[in-house]
């Protein structure tokens, strides 16, 4: 059988997986601080006997993470926050190490820790914890500040800070939970916490949307599936060419 139909049944395998990229990103365009997955192409030769340099195959590939900011939505809501800049939110994972996330809507649990999709939220010495039945804010430094109940307005008292970080974009890595982290050291089973920048700040009230356009995964998702039908028609002639061919080298009794 002609080599082309395993290199077009690689490429309708790979554009399978491109899709599956392209609707990851399609289905969080309304997920706060959401951050595109990219996808990407690329040859590869075909190795073996009998290779022929028109012969090559394809690989789909994530080379990273698209980083641009997304749009700003003023809310109002006190527990609404945006990083700015490269300015992440520390959050404690599952496994009791430190991630980072762009999602800025905060909630706070029955227990009155500060969470985001569930997670703890990190703070200067750990989990951020507010008082219950008391009125908080957020400044611009992530430093929260109470008011107890009952008390007057100008009875403010600061509680801790949130941990803000500037981790090396290029280093990040985005978990299969959607948490980015940083790689771990040799010989380490995950990263250590990263320091709190003091210069980094975000805005209260105002909560980070997604950078995924949503025309633009459309038109990729088409876009992908055209090629997909591409290389499926590549198989179907190759197909009836070596049918064509059987059936004129068959010897008729």
């Amino acid at each position: 059988m002609d080599r082309i139909i395993y290199t077009a049944a690689s490429g309708a395998s790979q554009a399978m997986r491109q899709q599956a990229v392209i609707s990851h990103n399609l289905s969080n365009v309304s997920t706060p601080g959401f951050r595109a997955e990219l996808d990407a192409m690329r040859a590869v030769p075909v190795e073996g006997d009998g290779r022929l340099d028109t012969r090559t195959t394809v690989a789909a590939t994530t080379p990273g993470t698209d980083f641009s900011p997304g749009y700003m939505n003023a809310t109002g809501r006190r527990l609404d926050v945006a990083m700015q800049g490269d300015a992440f939110l520390a959050i404690q994972d599952p496994q009791g190490g430190e991630a980072y996330t762009k999602r800025g809507d905060l909630q706070v649990s029955a227990d009155g820790m500060l969470t985001v999709k569930g997670q703890p939220v990190m703070g200067e010495q750990g989990p951020m914890m507010v008082p219950p039945d008391a009125d908080f804010s957020i400044g611009a430094d992530g430093s929260v500040s109470v008011i107890q109940a009952g008390a007057n307005p100008d009875e403010v008292a600061p509680i801790g800070r949130l941990k803000l970080v500037t981790p090396d974009l290029e280093a990040l890595k985005r978990g299969d939970d959607g948490w980015f982290r940083l790689p771990p050291g040799e010989g380490a089973e995950m990263a250590p916490p990263q320091p709190l920048d003091e210069e980094a700040r975000l805005q209260s009230g105002v909560l980070e949307g997604s950078n995924v356009s949503a025309t633009d995964a459309m038109v990729s998702m088409i876009d992908g599936a055209r090629r997909y039908d591409m290389q499926m028609k590549v198989i179907e002639s190759a197909d009836q060419n070596a049918q064509r061919a059987n059936s004129l080298l068959s010897v008729q009794a």
